[in-house]
């Protein structure tokens, strides 16, 4: 699947609640609804077009009543971090595609937003010049705190976590 291909299967709200849900457990269809408040056929829908552009996979198959249940899990965020696997946009990334990826992450970050609560945060808003290795080195460490969030994501509710919200978006601009 292509970047482009992933850009389309994230672009939509619910896709990105399971992702984050799917980071720090595997869940099936059922177990994904019940949690997001979704119906079964609305969160398999949801999967399965994550499942074909290959964000999330099926990790197992349980059986449940006489049937069978594939149980999902997203790891790909998880993965170590550097600037060079960093993946620059591909030239000419049709620009509606990535409106409507701009728009899910701003109703996402204003659903999560309506869910905050006291303790340590950050919020920022920058647009800059600076030295492409300070850029590089900004870029590097977001994207590491990015990953170890991911890799240390754990199952809904887990005795002694705590539920939080991580939203970046960093990218060059064009010289005006």
């Amino acid at each position: 699947m292509s970047r482009l291909d992933e850009l389309r299967a994230t672009a939509h709200p619910i896709r990105l609640q399971l992702l984050s849900l799917l980071t720090g457990t595997a869940m099936s269809a059922a177990e994904a609804g019940r949690e997001l408040r979704l119906s079964q056929a609305t969160a398999s829908y949801h999967l399965r077009v994550l499942e074909r552009a290959g964000i999330i996979r099926v990790v197992e198959v349980v059986r449940v009543r006489g049937g069978e249940a594939k149980r999902y899990r997203h790891e790909s965020s998880a993965r170590p971090f550097t600037i060079e696997t960093a993946g620059a946009e591909p030239p000419g990334r049709d620009a509606e595609e990535r409106a409507l990826y701009v728009a899910a992450l701003a109703d996402e970050l204003r659903r999560r937003s309506a869910s905050r609560a006291g303790g340590p945060q950050v919020t920022t808003d920058a647009e800059l010049w600076v030295d492409p290795r300070v850029w590089n080195r900004v870029v590097t460490l977001v994207g590491g705190a990015s990953a170890l969030l991911h890799a240390e994501a754990k199952a809904p509710r887990t005795p002694g976590t705590s539920p939080v919200s991580m939203t970046a978006a960093l990218f060059p601009l064009k010289r005006p």
